[in-house]
């Protein structure tokens, strides 16, 4: 295995001996102690479909984390260096947050659901000198079903998956930043959120967060029967992963009792369907179609919260906020009040407007995002 140390035996052991003793309705002390976050459990060849070009070295990960219910729980994720010998003191770390490729096991990228765009993102990474380390997110790959958009949850994978990979690849620094893109967006803003609390031990500088989903939590509560078909790419298939992420994080949430049996046809659909396959089974039904009863009731409201609400406050690094002024994804003013929020704030907040739709804005930021990325090393 170039490049990468193995896992150390005891770590191994450890993590191998909770896991057997939770399945097996073991000892309560021992189940209730897993190894710390970021801990490596083991390593793997990744798959040919998950490559970057630009890499010398890449590999899987998986590692202990938190999950969405704060519980600990297993993540994936792809290590990928540069070429060429490390500069002094190891090549500085990018911890990309992927944007929406489902929720089943066969959505994970680091099982080969990268695409092309994101591939073309992450090789200019490495092109400007960066390692990059990409989590899967808790439940993509391991088990469970993936919490999708659940802020915390996400945050900390990002930020364990540093931890994770540089204490087994001695070619990294201890110094990260975080780029993320939609999903990913909201992710990276939640691992910015709380970087250098949670991980003292690493080195944080900044995030980077483009076409970011800020703002749902105001929005989502207008749901409910007959609700409008808003023009907006993938609405409905959004909806669904987000309802049944909160079916995850929430699970004494009645969840089920908002839904018309549509509507819950097209959520269990979504545990085993990536982003394509779902948005074609969808065809034209619409989030009116989906729920039984109006959203806007304080308990749902509660827990939304809790799983969405971007925090615009509390931030101790640069934050550097792009979006494309023409995203019928996620629409711009939601990026454009997250920004504002922080400003008002008083958070160290850039914030670049571009003129493309969401998938484009991440790649017309880049030089920007790598920019900010080099001034806060």
């Amino acid at each position: 295995m170039r490049r990468l140390r193995g896992v150390l035996p005891a770590a191994a052991v450890a993590s191998a001996l909770v896991v057997a003793a939770a399945a097996a309705g073991g000892s309560p002390a021992l189940a209730a102690a897993p190894p710390p976050h970021g801990t490596v459990i083991g390593t793997a060849a990744l798959p040919s479909a998950a490559h970057l070009p630009g890499a010398a070295t890449q590999r899987r990960l998986t590692y202990w984390t938190e999950g969405p219910t704060g519980r600990p729980a297993r993540s994936t994720g792809a290590v990928y260096l540069p070429p060429g010998p490390p500069p002094d003191g190891g090549w500085p770390v990018v911890s990309w947050a992927h944007g929406t490729t489902g929720v089943a096991d066969a959505c994970a990228p680091s099982a080969g659901d990268v695409s092309d765009a994101t591939r073309d993102y992450l090789d200019a990474w490495l092109g400007a000198g960066f390692a990059v380390v990409a989590t899967d997110y808790v439940g993509l790959g391991t088990e469970g079903v993936h919490a999708y958009l659940h802020g915390r949850s996400e945050g900390r994978a990002v930020v364990d998956m540093v931890r994770a990979a540089t204490s087994v690849t001695p070619e990294l620094a201890r110094t990260w930043v975080v780029a993320g893109h939609s999903q990913g967006g909201h992710a990276a803003m939640f691992a910015a959120h709380e970087g250098t609390r949670y991980a003292p031990d690493l080195d944080y500088r900044g995030a980077i967060a483009t076409g970011t989903p800020a703002n749902l939590e105001l929005l989502l509560p207008f749901g409910g029967p007959g609700f409008p078909n808003l023009g907006l790419n993938g609405l409905t298939v959004f909806a669904a992963y987000i309802v049944d992420g909160l079916r995850v994080s929430h699970p004494d949430l009645p969840i089920g009792d908002y839904l018309t049996p549509a509507g819950a046809a097209l959520v269990d659909d979504s545990t085993t369907m990536c982003f394509t396959q779902l948005r074609d089974r969808v065809g034209d039904v619409g989030v009116g179609d989906m729920l039984a009863r109006p959203l806007d009731e304080p308990r749902l409201r509660d827990a939304i919260r809790d799983h969405l609400a971007v925090p615009t406050s509390g931030y101790d690094r640069p934050v550097f906020v792009g979006h494309g002024v023409t995203d019928q994804t996620v629409p711009f003013p939601l990026g454009a009040k997250l920004a504002a929020d922080l400003a008002t704030n008083r958070q160290d907040v850039t914030f670049r407007a571009y003129p493309g739709a969401h998938g484009a804005s991440a790649m017309q930021s880049l030089p920007d995002a790598i920019a900010f990325a080099r001034a806060h090393l």
